[in-house]
């Protein structure tokens, strides 16, 4: 399945199991393992070590998080956006300010690379050492690679009770992001069925 850091990012908000939130990215310290677990996915390739991760780069990352999912709210309309944070999205004009602020942090190159038998292609070279800058940057720039692509279509919010995450639809019928959701889904479907129809039983009896 293809992987979208943009995506990822947006859904470091999550349920916990339980009927709440959970927020992987509360700690410096969570910051830095999962973007450690997705260095693969950075281009220019992200060195996580020298970012330094610490309260100020974690309320940087968190407040362009803010940014990426009001945007992606807007992406699913006409479908409903997450649950998590439906009520308070940032207005989309500070969305929008805000993610391009920080794509233009980072001064970007395209370098030229055409190997023996293969065809010509370009790759981002960053003119900048600064870690955290390219870190802010390339997670704003990857939201903006995203919204603009072909898979912005397909984005979607998991309807599934208690889930807050978005994904991408794998093909035209799935509703949910992963088999659990679609189980819990069903079986709350199948709920109210059942209490449903012993409603109108109750109500037989009454009458």
């Amino acid at each position: 399945m293809r992987r979208f850091l943009a995506v990822e990012f947006a859904t470091t908000i999550r349920h916990d199991g339980h009927g709440g939130v959970t927020d992987e990215l509360a700690t410096p310290e969570a910051l830095a393992g999962w973007l450690a677990e997705r260095a693969d996915l950075f281009s220019p390739p992200l060195d996580v070590e020298a970012a330094h991760c610490d309260e100020a780069l974690l309320a940087e990352v968190v407040g362009l998080r803010q940014a990426v999912r009001a945007l992606f709210a807007r992406a699913v309309r006409p479908g409903p956006p997450s649950p998590a944070d439906a009520h308070r999205l940032l207005p989309m004009e500070e969305a929008m300010a805000r993610l391009n602020a920080a794509v233009a942090r980072e001064p970007i190159t395209l370098r030229l690379e055409w190997p023996d038998g293969q065809p010509p292609s370009t790759s981002p070279e960053s003119r900048t050492e600064d870690q955290r800058i390219r870190l802010i940057a390339s997670l704003a720039r990857s939201t903006t690679a995203f919204l603009t692509g072909p898979f912005r279509e397909r984005l979607r919010a998991c309807t599934a009770p208690r889930c807050v995450r978005y994904f991408v639809q794998g093909h035209g019928r799935q509703e949910w992001c992963k088999p659990s959701c679609a189980n819990r889904a069903r079986a709350a479907r199948y709920y109210e069925r059942q209490r449903s129809v012993r409603a109108e039983r109750d109500g037989a009896a009454d009458s």
